[in-house]
């Protein structure tokens, strides 16, 4: 992704060959030139959030997130939400970041009604009185997040951990 070289990463788990792209790419899992074929993801992630640092799946997530593996974000949080408990505060918050990555891949297939519907279902998940959470600013998540919607061309949004 464009731009993303200067941000930071938080977990040591390379990148996959390409970002996938419905339609553009090989799917990652189903098609034998896949960049993830043939790798089972089966055991049980732990996530304390009290230590979510500690978490490298959510981290990669994360990492996914910001440098353009919007797909790829989607399967790594996809764990650690189903770890944090689906419908817990944190598991709400996980789907909703869940949502975004999925509106972000959405607008860079130009499907942009998708894109903003999918940004808007995701702050929707985010509990509105939360200002940190698991080292995101929510504040700025969800300025990013509304600029996004209003204007997808030109917003970009970015999670910078605070891992203190």
């Amino acid at each position: 992704m464009t731009g993303s070289q200067d941000l930071p990463r938080y977990s040591r788990q390379a990148f996959p060959a390409y970002t996938y792209v419905p339609g553009e790419s090989p799917h990652p899992t189903r098609d034998p030139e896949g960049h993830s074929y043939g790798h089972i993801h089966e055991e049980a992630i732990n996530f304390d959030i009290e230590h979510w640092q500690d978490c490298d799946d959510y981290l990669y997530g994360i990492d996914c997130f910001n440098h353009g593996y919007f797909w790829e974000a989607h399967e790594a949080l996809e764990a650690v939400w189903i770890a944090a408990g689906r419908t817990s505060q944190t598991g709400f918050f996980i789907q909703g970041l869940i949502q975004i990555a999925v509106a972000m891949l959405k607008r860079k297939q130009d499907f942009i009604d998708v894109s903003q519907r999918m940004a808007h279902d995701g702050l929707e998940k985010i509990h509105p009185g939360l200002k940190h959470h698991l080292g995101i600013d929510v504040l700025l998540l969800r300025q990013q997040t509304e600029a996004f919607i209003q204007d997808p061309s030109i917003a970009r949004i970015t999670l910078k951990l605070d891992l203190e």
